[in-house]
Formats: C-alpha cells, sequence, structure tokens
C-alpha cells in the first residue's frame, strides 16, 4: 500500500477511535463524523486528505476498519473505540464454538489472574482464526495465541457482537474459558 495511505489511515484510525479531538471533533453516539468537516480539519492540520482519498482508504484498508454510513455523509471505526459511550448498534450474536486473542507473552500472567479485560477499549476484541489473533499479536512482540470457548460463554450468559468488519467482540472473556498454550 502507498505509503501516504498508510500514514493516512493510521490517522484516521486515530481520529475515529480514539481522539476526535485532535481536529477539535466529537463522534456522535454512534461513532460517526461528517466527512466534510472530517476532510476541512484534516486539510488544516496538515493532512492531504480528500474525499477520493478517504473512500480508497475506507475500500483498501486490509482490516476494514472503517464504514461509510448509507448516504455517504458519514464515517466511522468498525470497532476498536476508546472514546466512551460509542455504541455502534451491534445486535448480540451466537459466536461459533471457538474464538481466539492474540497477545504476547508479557501480558500472560495478568490475563491469568485477570482473564481478557478490555482496559481502554469498549470491547475485548476476538478473531474466528489463528492465523489472524496471530498478525494482531505480532504487532507487540512475538504472538501467543489463546483460545477461548466462545459458545460456552454464551451458554453462560455472556453475550457477543460481531462488528461490521467481522471481529468479534466480548465485554470480557473470564479466566475459566481461556485455554492457554503449553
Amino acid at each position: 500500500m502507498d505509503p501516504n495511505l498508510v500514514k493516512l489511515s493510521k490517522f484516521l484510525s486515530l481520529v475515529l477511535r480514539h481522539r476526535p479531538e485532535v481536529l477539535g471533533m466529537q463522534l456522535d453516539p454512534e461513532g460517526w463524523l461528517e466527512i466534510d468537516e472530517l476532510i476541512t480539519r484534516a486539510k488544516a492540520a496538515g493532512h492531504r486528505l480528500d474525499l477520493a482519498t478517504l473512500h480508497e482508504i475506507v475500500a483498501t484498508n486490509e482490516k476494514q476498519r472503517f464504514a461509510l454510513s448509507d448516504d455517504g455523509l458519514r464515517i466511522r471505526a468498525n470497532q476498536g473505540h476508546s472514546v466512551s459511550g460509542i455504541d455502534l448498534n451491534l445486535e448480540p450474536v451466537v459466536p461459533p464454538d471457538l474464538l481466539f486473542h492474540g497477545t504476547v507473552p508479557d501480558f500472560i500472567a495478568s490475563i491469568r489472574q485477570q482473564g481478557l479485560v478490555k482496559r481502554s477499549r469498549n470491547h475485548v476484541h476476538l478473531s474466528d482464526n489463528h492465523e489472524t489473533a496471530r498478525s494482531v499479536g505480532a504487532r507487540r512482540g512475538k504472538p501467543v495465541i489463546l483460545t477461548i470457548a466462545a459458545r460456552e460463554m454464551h451458554l453462560r450468559g455472556l453475550s457477543f457482537w460481531q462488528s461490521a468488519n467481522r471481529v468479534w467482540l466480548t465485554e470480557h472473556v473470564p479466566v475459566e474459558f481461556i485455554m492457554f498454550p503449553r
């Protein structure tokens, strides 16, 4: 991918997931920003963003992090928000038997004590395959893949959602549902 697109994609992730205030903006309750205002403010802040580039980022982002509204006037992140109070209006869904979470060795002791916690995010992120979990864990070092007994969690009353880009979300994964590698 073009290095400029990667840089702009990372900037969009910052604004749409974590810090809209860097552009003097505020996400609406469902996480949306008006595209025209976003582009105007991004340009004023020195970012070379236009509508065609924004559409290219949305269409080509490998992880499909962003979504456009049906009318094409707004944009939001599909998941991963640390901004509080964002409700993506996702319906609870029944998960597969197993889901996976990629992490690194430094966090294993804490996970063994507390389970997987969302920390500053609105949800814990899980994937339905080892490869995605491995790539997520590898961003911080040598990946460790945890297997989550998702169906069992669901049967015990814990909720799951799936974002538009197919990331599985839950509030917390208690330790008893985590299988650690040996």
